[in-house]
């Protein structure tokens, strides 16, 4: 089976956030033409026996399975209800996923934090792209919601990392139609500094990133020509800028560098910040 035919995974603990997510993986697949497979991570709980815990997988999966054939219909799903802890159990079953699809807060955890730890530790150690899908969109719902909000915004950088960030961003514009992709690099003095470009002159500075931005994006366009590109390079803060866009989008696209995933690197402080802070669905994909 090709990376391209690996199913979209869901994972669900009976949280509506998990329950929202769901419903965002299911829509996806459908557009991908991908099948869905539907998980539930039993915690390792020595206070219940492992036939108690079975039977409550069970019921809540089967309740999953009833909520995706309400948004999808044809859609073909799968479940999978494996013991271990949740974000060791999610990471390892990503290298069998093109997607992996969470919520940003499950049942656990202190309520005051933005996105969980399980959210946040898969995100920066999955083999394949994860999908972290924030709630705070109460006045649209389901497929209104992804009419209303249509533009696919994307962070990059200036360098070799930004591909697989540019080639998931543009594959998700071309799966909704009229989409616009918003294509954000962020710039300051000291970047272009330790890029080698000018230092004291801003409009030159400015000028430059523009040109970074046009060589990242080169041939894109004429690949993808359905899609409508924007190119956004922004003075400042560029954490900032996606999670002000963020708002308004039906998915923000990030990166995440692959090798420092066991000392705790795998996601930069823009990327962090984003996944973080963001107002609705963010991809954090590996570069």
């Amino acid at each position: 089976m090709t990376t391209a035919e690996l199913p979209v995974i869901a994972a669900v603990d009976g949280s509506w956030r998990s329950y929202e997510a769901l419903e965002w993986a299911a829509r996806d697949a459908v557009r991908r033409g991908l099948a869905l497979t539907i998980v539930h991570v039993r915690p390792l709980n020595l206070r219940t026996s492992q036939e108690e815990q079975r039977r409550e997988a069970e019921e809540l999966l089967a309740e999953a399975v009833g909520r995706v054939a309400q948004v999808a219909p044809t859609l073909h799903t799968s479940t999978l209800a494996p013991m271990d802890f949740p974000a060791a159990a999610l990471t390892a079953l990503s290298e069998h996923a093109s997607l992996m699809v969470l919520g940003s807060r499950g049942l656990g955890g202190f309520r005051s934090l933005l996105i969980g730890s399980n959210s946040l530790t898969t995100a920066s150690m999955a083999r394949c792209p994860v999908v972290v899908v924030h709630s705070g969109r109460a006045e649209e719902e389901g497929a209104e919601a992804e009419e209303t909000f249509s533009d696919i915004v994307a962070g990059v950088a200036a360098d070799e990392s930004s591909e697989a960030v540019l080639d998931f961003a543009f594959e998700a514009a071309t799966t909704r139609p009229g989409a616009r992709l918003r294509i954000v690099h962020g710039w300051t003095m000291f970047s272009s500094m330790l890029s080698g470009g000018p230092v004291f002159d801003r409009d030159a500075a400015a000028g430059a990133a523009a040109r970074t931005l046009a060589e990242l994006t080169a041939g894109r366009p004429e690949k993808y020509p359905q899609v409508e590109v924007v190119q956004e390079p922004v003075h400042g803060s560029a954490s900032h800028t996606l999670v002000t866009a963020s708002a308004t989008a039906a998915l923000t696209v990030i990166g995440r560098r692959k090798g420092g995933e066991e000392l705790g690197f795998g996601l930069s402080p823009v990327a962090q910040t984003t996944l973080t802070h963001a107002l609705g669905p963010v991809a954090v994909v590996p570069c």
